[in-house]
């Protein structure tokens, strides 16, 4: 076992809001059938891996997700999405119209929460696994799991933005020259 650990981030299969790009947060909303495909096809990909701790947020899509990936992992509340607030279920072009160039990493969701509110969870978070040893598997969502990698490496919440995330996708954090100082993003959207 490594002395210090590999995470994999494993996104959530397809839900309807996701296909229609409508901001999901609290709302809890099942896989579509290409949904649990692509989380049968992920665990068919991790397959080959061993792993020493794994996490889940508590929305059921992204519990689903472990489930058909053959995993049942311990909910952890800092892997719930974003809490949109007043944006939730609105699309990005539907925001736009009531907020002219916003950027939720940068201005956060009215009455949900605040780019630094998301960002502390997340530091939570990425110090519980720093922590750990070995492989480690955490299945979420896009935004979240946006920021919980800028934070790996150290960055704020606003380089999320430039870190876009299929669903059913995989990535993987670790550290360059196996020291923590050096956190590193070893593969992306997978």
């Amino acid at each position: 076992m490594s002395a210090l650990p590999t995470v994999y981030l494993a996104r959530h299969g397809e839900t309807e809001w996701s296909k229609s790009g409508q901001h999901t947060g609290r709302t809890d909303l099942p896989l579509t059938a290409t949904g649990e495909a692509s989380a049968r096809v992920l665990g068919t990909r991790l397959a080959r891996f061993t792993f020493d701790h794994l996490f889940t947020s508590p929305r059921s899509r992204a519990r689903r997700t472990a489930e058909l990936a053959g995993y049942a992992p311990e909910v952890d509340p800092d892997l719930q999405e974003w809490d949109y607030g007043d944006f939730e279920g609105l699309k990005s072009a539907e925001i736009a119209v009531k907020r002219p160039g916003w950027n939720l990493f940068r201005d956060g969701a009215p009455g949900g929460e605040s780019p630094e509110q998301v960002s502390a969870r997340a530091d939570r978070l990425v110090n519980k696994l720093k922590g750990l040893n070995g492989n480690v598997i955490c299945f979420a969502h896009g935004h979240i799991l946006r920021v919980i990698a800028a934070r790996w490496i150290g960055y704020p919440v606003t380089l999320a933005t430039s870190m876009l995330l299929d669903t059913g996708s995989l990535s993987i954090l670790g550290f360059n020259h196996h020291k923590l100082e050096e956190p590193a993003i070893r593969v992306w959207n997978s």
